[in-house]
């Protein structure tokens, strides 16, 4: 296990929810942050923003650069490499954790809700690799980290648009992974088995929080992975419960949200069902 201190990461969707929680736990282990997102101010609906994620990395001890980044626009996604490396000098991680989520069926998908999940989902994703990755050749080292689910054909039924949009960006791992092995970078998708406590999840209504995982298990995954030699293990859709057994992680109950409760596993067919 190598350590993270001194390393630079960038996270996406970074001003709240899981990006939040993985921009703090990288800070807390040593990394210097990108904070980047499109909030620049807090709102009701939208708590938090670039700069208040990051001066809660600073006062962590580590290094901060909030980015404003509208990840469908590749200039801007472009810019963020070349400031990141004209603060830092290097990009040792990045974490593609900025989405859209729209759960519906085809005659009730419009065009504009197809182009936002695949332009924030599937086609961010493929931009920032490629605009991260010179970087990350040029030093022998890195990880990519896409937050996207294992290839389950289960989830397209009702839900198109997003499949097209998620599942793109797991192939963007498996096929990348095989296109950098030799340059000592990995590249794995992450998913969660329960639902994740998030902006997404409350704003959309997923259920209880009994039902939730704090983000916290997303984060311990992240930061085992990017511990790790790159060239020890690369190309895996892995599922965050799973994942962390595989470490010898035996208790969970740490990450309820509430207290005393075993949030289930849950599968594309439950969520369908609500």
């Amino acid at each position: 296990m190598s350590s993270l201190q001194g390393r630079v990461a960038i996270v996406t969707g970074a001003s709240r929810g899981i990006g939040r929680a993985l921009a703090l736990g990288l800070a807390k282990a040593g990394c210097h942050v990108v904070v980047a997102a499109k909030s620049i101010a807090s709102s009701e609906k939208l708590p938090g923003s670039i700069f208040s994620v990051a001066a809660e990395v600073e006062a962590l001890g580590a290094q901060a650069l909030p980015i404003q980044v509208d990840v469908r626009d590749e200039q801007q996604i472009e810019s963020m490499a070349a400031r990141t490396l004209e603060r830092f000098g290097r990009i040792d991680l990045l974490v593609n954790n900025a989405g859209a989520l729209h759960w519906s069926r085809l005659l009730d998908t419009p065009a504009k809700r197809f182009d936002l999940v695949m332009g924030v989902n599937a086609r961010a994703a493929f931009l920032c690799c490629r605009a991260v990755l010179p970087a990350m050749i040029e030093r022998r080292w890195g990880h990519i980290i896409n937050m996207s689910p294992p290839l389950d054909l289960s989830m397209v039924p009702g839900r198109i648009a997003y499949s097209i949009s998620k599942l793109g960006m797991t192939l963007l791992t498996l096929g990348l992974a095989e296109e950098v092995r030799t340059q000592n970078i990995a590249v794995h998708s992450l998913w969660p088995t329960t639902i994740v406590e998030s902006q997404a999840s409350i704003n959309h209504a997923l259920g209880s929080r009994a039902l939730w995982r704090k983000p916290d298990i997303l984060v311990d995954c992240v930061l085992r992975l990017a511990q790790k030699e790159p060239s020890a293990s690369t190309g895996q859709a892995l599922l965050d419960e799973d994942f962390l057994r595989a470490e010898g992680v035996t208790d969970f109950s740490a990450y309820a949200c509430v207290p005393g409760t075993n949030p289930p596993r849950l599968s594309w067919s439950m969520l369908s069902q609500g």
